[in-house]
């Protein structure tokens, strides 16, 4: 599993108009913390107001320098979109987004005044945002092209030196595989990711997330083969063997969003839960334990 890049400073100027405001809730799965962008000067559209905190909402009034007219969220993952509703609260802002899915692990206090689709945009005088709709990591997740710039806000879509987990049911890997295909395909020219810095190759760093995950998926349906009628649980030491114990029920989340897109690939079927090669015609393939 690899790990972040360096802490960030909690505040930067990336491009005239545009900032970065790192919150404070560091852990193994934020990174430095969740990435607060502020778009505009004369009026600020606030992008992941990040969890819930008080001082980082201060914060984000504070360093706006401008009045806040819009909020935005990329999904509703509980370190990305809680400290909207204070925000609007403070501020009187618009709430922009998508609502949250109904899975158990969701910010449900998010609640858009305006329902982002893909290709909706968001203009002034300063700026202007495109929504594009990236299902995968999550199904109500948005990034945001800045059309000056050409950078695009990936939220937890694609972050900077780590792969995200895709958790089912909302997670999907099939999705999160197409919708890596779509940001490559508007070929941005960075991208402004929800944890850690400013990823300046986008197009070599997607195709390396779209490699790593079909290796891993390779690896998957390859220990199906050689194990059959095993539960996920039990494939998780056999496909994520250099990853330490204490990591095994997240990896166990990626490991079934693997298996359900075999599944819909008709590659691998399961029967209460064990895991079987779906076509007899398949032949197993060498199972390998050199993949991150």
């Amino acid at each position: 599993m690899a790990l972040f890049g360096p802490d960030l400073p909690a505040y930067a100027e990336l491009l005239p108009g545009i900032r970065r405001i790192v919150a404070p809730n560091p852990s193994m799965m934020t990174g430095p913390g969740t990435n607060t962008y502020l778009f505009g000067e004369n009026e600020i559209a606030v992008v992941d107001p990040g969890p819930r905190l008080e001082r980082h909402i201060e914060d984000i009034i504070d360093r706006a320098g401008a009045p806040i007219r819009w909020i935005l969220a990329t999904h509703t993952h509980p370190d990305h979109s809680p400290g909207v509703r204070l925000l609007a609260e403070r501020t009187g802002a618009e709430v922009l987004g998508r609502p949250a899915p109904d899975d158990g692990h969701q910010d449900k206090s998010f609640a858009p005044s305006r329902v982002l689709d893909d290709g909706d945009t968001l203009a002034c005088d300063d700026f202007r945002l495109t929504a594009v709709h990236t299902p995968g990591h999550a199904s109500n997740h948005l990034c945001f092209l800045h059309e000056a710039s050409n950078w695009l806000v990936t939220g937890d879509h694609v972050i900077d030196g780590s792969t995200v987990v895709i958790d089912p049911p909302d997670g999907n890997m099939k999705q999160y595989l197409a919708s890596l295909e779509r940001v490559k395909s508007l070929g941005p020219a960075a991208l402004l990711p929800g944890h850690g810095d400013r990823i300046d190759e986008p197009g070599k760093v997607v195709d390396w997330i779209i490699a790593h995950r079909l290796e891993r998926e390779s690896l998957v349906r390859a220990a199906v083969a050689a194990n059959p009628g095993l539960a996920s649980r039990d494939l998780v030491p056999i496909v994520y063997d250099a990853i330490p114990k204490r990591l095994y029920a997240w990896a166990e989340r990626s490991l079934l969003a693997h298996l359900f897109k075999l599944e819909e690939d008709g590659e691998v079927r399961q029967d209460d839960g064990r895991w079987r090669l779906g076509n007899a015609d398949l032949q197993p393939l060498e199972l390998r334990r050199d993949i991150e």
